[in-house]
């Protein structure tokens, strides 16, 4: 019989990998989506698509803010293994709504803890935790560094690693923190700075637009692909023990790293289009992260297969790509 895994946030980019991945490994996948509006699941439909006919991909109106809906969830589809990758995770956003990411990112964790154990269920339990909880600790930050966090974010992730210690050592849930640090890829929402980016210069590229506004170059962040850290995610469930680990590249790059690496690949001179804008720089800055994922690699041998050029490439080509497809079917929305 199929493994069943429960994935919430799984339209969001870290959901969409992990979903493909899981089914390729020949798991059933239950997937948790808010209801809206207006269509948010560009990234999983094509997985959804795929299906033949026997589907193993099942997705779930719920959320993390309704604790009867999750214990319904968990105890109808009984899940071997619970990914918990949902949240509010723009940092800069959490400060304008600091309630609302706290009770999502911070609150939701728990809620789906007591859900998995009010439905009487044993699965085996991932949190998704974050290098901002790191914020102000010097790099490089391993498993032992004391969190300083820096954004209401951040301050949600912590309380949300530390109750899943919490829940494991007092409820002996096999419950894993895994401390994933920046991980970009093509599916990266339009919002963040990389993908802001890629997407804008590739517009530039194409003539489209000519002016792109950002906040601070001198951040420094480690960015890896994310189907690769995602694929983390699952070799952690599948240890014996629970434990907690940090998923980086072990490298470090600036914003302007980046545009270096992004303007070079399309033949632009940056500096010609970019400009600085105070909005987006945030109110308590993060400096510098910097993952050793040692632990990672020695426990189960997990080492990153993409660089950071790489990743930049396959970023910068996919909006090209899109604007161009774009173009042709004259659907084109530049911001």
């Amino acid at each position: 019989m199929a493994k069943r895994a429960l994935v919430t946030g799984i339209t969001g980019q870290d959901g969409s990998y992990l979903a493909e991945q899981l089914l390729s490994k020949g798991y059933e996948v239950h997937g948790i989506v808010r209801r809206s509006s207006s269509f948010n699941r560009d990234r999983i439909d094509p997985v959804y698509r795929k299906q033949g006919e026997e589907p193993r991909l099942f997705l779930h109106y719920g959320d993390l803010t309704d604790s009867s809906r999750l214990v319904r969830l968990v105890y109808e589809i009984q899940p071997d293994e619970v990914y918990n990758l949902a949240a509010q995770s723009h940092v800069r956003v959490s400060f304008d709504i600091p309630e609302h990411t706290v009770d999502v990112t911070g609150m939701g964790t728990v809620r789906l803890l007591e859900a998995i154990r009010d439905a009487q269920v044993d699965p085996r339990f991932y949190q998704a935790s974050s290098s901002e909880m790191f914020g102000s600790s010097p790099p490089p930050q391993d498993e032992e560094t004391p969190f300083h966090p820096r954004s209401p974010y951040a301050v949600a992730k912590v309380a949300s690693f530390w109750i899943t210690v919490n829940y494991r050592e007092s409820y002996g849930m096999h419950a894993s923190n895994g401390i994933l640090f920046n991980h970009e890829s093509e599916r990266r929402g339009e919002t963040f700075v990389t993908r802001k980016i890629t997407r804008a210069l590739a517009a530039i590229h194409l003539g489209l637009r000519d002016k792109l506004a950002l906040g601070n170059l001198d951040a420094k962040r480690d960015w890896g692909y994310a189907p690769d850290f995602t694929e983390a995610m699952w070799l952690m469930l599948q240890q014996e023990e629970p434990d907690d680990y940090v998923i980086a590249t072990g490298e470090m790059h600036s914003v302007r790293d980046f545009l270096d690496a992004a303007a070079r690949h399309l033949d632009l001179d940056w500096e010609k289009h970019v400009e600085i804008d105070q909005r987006f720089f945030r109110p308590a800055e993060v400096d510098a992260l910097q993952g050793d994922p040692s632990k990672a690699r020695e426990a189960f041998g997990w080492e990153p297969a993409t660089s950071f050029d790489e990743l930049v490439r396959i970023m910068v080509d996919a909006d090209v790509k899109a604007l161009e497809e774009g173009l042709a079917g004259k659907l084109v929305r530049i911001e």
